[in-house]
């Protein structure tokens, strides 16, 4: 699902040509401070989905906040810290699939 997240949200962005230097220049409305620049289109589209992953990445990781795009809401749940005995439990049951932790959930 979040590769669909990902996509939808690269559907949204917007491509322009800068007049100066004949680069491209992509964004993705709603998406704060994402943007690319680049030589060709191509190079500017993948540069754009870099930098979208990474800011995904970043926003979990200190759980702010996605913006839903096209109905797909991903939603960030706080895990509580487990003690140093537990969190080694809970790691061993990961290790044998038995146990799994969710980050993210996809409304």
């Amino acid at each position: 699902m979040l590769t669909k997240y990902i996509e939808a949200a690269m559907r949204r962005a917007k491509y322009e040509i800068l007049s100066d230097d004949g680069s491209f220049y992509g964004e993705i409305p709603g998406f704060d401070g994402i943007y690319a620049n680049s030589d060709t289109l191509e190079a500017c589209r993948e540069e754009l989905e870099e930098v979208l992953e990474e800011w995904v990445l970043f926003r979990v990781s200190r759980t702010l906040s996605l913006p839903v795009v096209d109905g797909i809401e991903l939603t960030i749940k706080e895990v509580a810290r487990l003690r140093s005995d537990q969190a080694q439990r809970t790691d061993s049951l990961l290790e044998k699939g038995r146990f799994r932790r969710t980050l993210v959930s996809i409304n």
